[in-house]
């Protein structure tokens, strides 16, 4: 079927693409485009007042796209079984990353989290991320090709825990449990025994709340998360401060360019709490477009998934889309004060060289696990029929 005939279909004349994996392309573009508006809208009063230059971080920004469109065409044109083939070696690279950071790393608002590699800041734990993903992708569709339950307890999910560990340590708590809960999501979606999901569910709870009260500063933030103006020059100043940001852009914003809370009011508020400029600045109509189109991404990305031929194929792209909808559940609630404040960035919209690379890359697989599957069902449906075997017919004897 060419696109022409698939545009006659019925029910396809008001569609604007004819595959679940244009729609994602098409998506992420329009995020690109708010990003982009986004990045340099919210950096020019920093990147003016510390590099003397307004234009810094957009200029970096453009050189961001680039070069994450060349990890989407990677993501995109190796074929997904090819590139599974490769999870023990990227686990390897990755793994030795996070080490050298501890040795080599650069160290920003006391968190030592970036290799600087040819003037360029490299951030290891994402590249953990779609490392994690493809580790327990390869688990699942192995155990349900060949008939077996998975497992909570496996090669696996032990490689991708000491990638956690590692990043944990750095310290980095939100990515940290990205990188560990996505994989557990996927398993908990798996062929595993009901009684077992019980468990990790459970122990799931337990974890995360040891883990929000081990240190003194998340204790803090877990207080200001009930009531961030109880210390609203302390442990609840960004939420604070990211929440009047978004209440004072009302229906419609201040207009691009024009919010106040990106001069010197919110911290970070090019990378972490971009969303909120974006909110004071576009309003609720803006906000609304940005969570539509984030629930477009993961409807397209879960269809994808289920029409997938192949359990690797079904895994790899549920599992990629969950990682780009966790985070940017978590960074949304975060700055709407339902969550603690974490270091996650929102894909697509915040600034961030790694982070952007690693969210194009995962956005080709995606698409590659659609287009591969598209071809195959083009592939069924153009096979000519099996030969029609020949049935002599009964005759009547006549009286």
């Amino acid at each position: 079927m060419n696109e022409t005939e698939a545009r006659e279909e019925p029910g396809n004349q008001w569609r604007f693409w004819i595959s679940d994996y244009e729609a994602i392309l098409g998506v992420t573009i329009v995020l690109l485009v708010i990003g982009t508006l986004n990045v340099f809208s919210s950096s020019f009063v920093i990147a003016g007042t510390s590099y003397n230059d307004p234009y810094f971080f957009i200029r970096k920004q453009f050189y961001n796209l680039g070069a994450g469109a060349v990890c989407f065409l990677i993501g995109y044109s190796i074929d997904y079984h090819h590139l599974v083939k490769c999870r023990k070696i990227g686990f390897g690279i990755v793994l030795a990353l996070l080490i050298a950071v501890y040795f080599a790393g650069v160290e920003v608002n006391g968190a030592q989290r970036w290799l600087s590699i040819g003037g360029f800041q490299l951030q290891p734990a994402e590249l953990a991320k779609p490392t994690a993903i493809f580790l327990e992708a390869f688990y699942i569709s192995w155990r349900v090709q060949h008939g077996m339950q998975c497992k909570l307890l496996h090669n696996e999910i032990y490689m991708i825990a000491a990638m956690a560990a590692l990043v944990q340590i750095e310290p980095d708590m939100g990515t940290a449990m990205i990188i560990l809960g996505v994989p557990l999501l996927m398993l908990f979606c798996s062929n595993m025994k009901n009684s077992t999901k019980v468990k990790l569910f459970l122990g799931g709870l337990v974890a995360g709340g040891l883990l929000c009260v081990a240190q003194p500063y998340r204790l803090q933030r877990m207080r200001a998360l009930l009531d961030p103006w109880m210390d609203a020059q302390g442990a609840g100043y960004q939420s604070v401060q990211s929440l009047q940001a978004i209440g004072s852009g009302g229906l419609l914003g201040m207009g691009m360019g024009t919010g106040i809370s990106k001069y010197h009011y919110l911290p970070e508020a090019h990378t972490d709490f971009a969303f909120s400029i974006w909110c004071q600045e576009m309003g609720f109509v803006g906000a609304l477009v940005v969570l539509l189109l984030f629930a477009a991404l993961a409807l397209y990305g879960v269809r994808i998934a289920v029409r997938a031929k192949d359990p690797l194929g079904q895994m790899l792209a549920f599992g990629m889309t969950m990682l780009l909808v966790v985070q940017a559940s978590i960074n949304l609630l975060m700055i709407s004060g339902f969550a603690p404040v974490v270091g996650v960035p929102l894909p697509f919209i915040s600034y961030g060289g790694t982070s952007l690379f690693v969210s194009l890359f995962v956005v080709g697989v995606v698409v590659n696990v659609g287009a591969v599957n598209a071809k195959k069902v083009k592939a069924a449906k153009s096979a000519p029929p099996k030969a029609q075997e020949l049935v002599r017919p009964r005759l009547r004897r006549v009286k």
